[in-house]
């Protein structure tokens, strides 16, 4: 049929000879095609030629906003703080190219879920920056430990939900698990896997449990999300002991040996295992020191020994996964490592291990290797996750006074990074 040109953003119903699709108008770079974004999330193209009849549902114009939303003080529900740093659970569907971008304000965010102020009275929102989470490295961590220790430390704020995107969610939290010692109240980062404004996204049910677990008992730095695929319950989760498990399913997050603290539903909380207990009378301490001299290596088939002359030249520290209970390569009439981590280790660099099962213990004297690289004065890191152990090391380095004591602080338990007993 000879239809008009429609517009991007257009709200529409459209008829085939099969069915009737109803959708959102994106641009489409084929012209023979119309791309149009369906309620569910995904995109579909339709065929000119296929097309019945166009019924202009209403128009949704990409129109930025210009007023203020305000925010309605309500002085009956605690007071927590917000603060948006980025990602998908802060962006919305730009109707151009049918990616996102971001909210134009951090306040639009309330707008798409009301129910939060059910719950809680947002105080304040703060927005140190708007950054996709793979864009983030140490300095971020450090801005935002430094508005969260603000917060935690004024007695008016029960807790605060930090909203992030979820690539590299887990090595923010694990930062925070050792930036913000003493810890008084809930320190809850959330995020979804599809943005704000669709039908589909997470964030909703995401949003009301980290708005419960910022009000709860529960003084830990914890990631709260979806527990399943369905919207039913989230998970909190011990924030160093956590890890992005799929690229986009919504319980894409998930403890690493050790349970979660909490079911949390909409309207409940159920409590799983230990947890730091609020104390307001606490005063939290800001230390985000780091030192980003610090290298993330996986261990693989074929690795030369060389890699170590260059890192220790370079960083000033390493943490090393290592496979097994803690094994690299020592095949002598190949390629044999550990003489080359030893030298590297003679020369200041500091080489930690970690396990690149993931889940499980690294145990170096139960094999050869293991004794080896133990008594090359390599520090294994027993369950610590590598990402973990890499925030770590680096906050570690970043305590010049700490110097003499780098191995004792690795593996002394600051944020119950490790476990004397694995769990499922």
């Amino acid at each position: 049929m000879e239809t008009r040109e429609l517009n991007v953003g257009e709200k529409v119903k459209i008829k085939t000879a099969k069915e009737i699709i109803e959708g959102i108008i994106l641009e489409s770079h084929e012209l023979d095609i119309i791309l149009v974004k369906l309620k569910s999330g995904y995109n579909i193209g339709i065929k000119k030629e296929d097309i019945l009849d166009v019924e202009v549902i209403k128009e949704e114009k990409n129109t930025e906003r210009t007023e203020k939303i305000k925010l309605k003080a309500n002085p009956n529900l605690p007071n927590i703080d917000l603060i948006v740093t980025g990602g998908t659970i802060s962006s919305k569907l730009d109707y151009k190219t049918g990616a996102v971008s971001w909210l134009t304000k951090p306040e639009e965010l309330l707008e798409n879920y009301p129910e939060l102020l059910n719950i809680v009275n947002i105080r304040q929102i703060k927005m140190p920056f708007m950054k996709a989470s793979e864009n983030m490295d140490s300095k971020d961590w450090q801005k935002i430990a430094e508005e969260a220790e603000k917060s935690l430390n004024d007695k008016d704020c029960k807790g605060i939900i930090i909203t992030h995107g979820t690539d590299l969610l887990h090595y923010t939290s694990a930062a925070l698990s050792f930036f913000l010692k003493n810890l008084n109240k809930p320190v809850v980062l959330t995020f979804s896997q599809r943005s704000s404004d669709r039908a589909s996204s997470d964030a909703r049910l995401n949003l009301v449990c980290a708005s419960r677990a910022a009000i709860s008992d529960i003084a830990e730095v914890m990631l709260v999300g979806h527990a399943s695929m369905d919207d039913d319950f989230c998970y909190a989760l011990k924030g160093n002991k956590v890890r992005k498990m799929h690229s986009s399913r919504r319980d894409a997050f998930k403890p690493i040996n050790c349970k979660p603290i909490a079911k949390i539903f909409p309207d409940k909380i159920e409590i799983i295992s230990s947890y730091n207990k609020r104390d307001e009378n606490k005063k939290v301490e800001l230390d985000n020191k780091f030192n980003e001299k610090i290298a993330l290596i996986k261990f693989y088939p074929g690795m030369e020994p060389e890699i170590f002359d260059y890192l220790s030249g370079r960083y000033q520290g390493i943490v090393l996964e290592f496979v097994g209970l803690g094994h690299v390569a020592i095949d002598e009439a190949r390629k044999n490592l550990i003489p080359a981590i030893k030298k590297a280790i003679d020369n200041g660099l500091i080489v930690c291990a970690a396990c690149q099962t993931i889940y499980g213990r690294l145990n170096p004297l139960v094999y050869s290797p293991g004794r080896k690289l133990l008594k090359a004065e390599v520090i294994f890191l027993e369950d610590m996750l590598p990402e973990t152990a890499f925030v770590k090391l680096g906050w570690v380095l970043g305590h010049q006074n700490w110097k003499a004591k780098i191995k004792e602080k690795m593996q002394e338990n600051i944020a119950n990074e490790l476990n004397e007993r694995l769990e499922e």
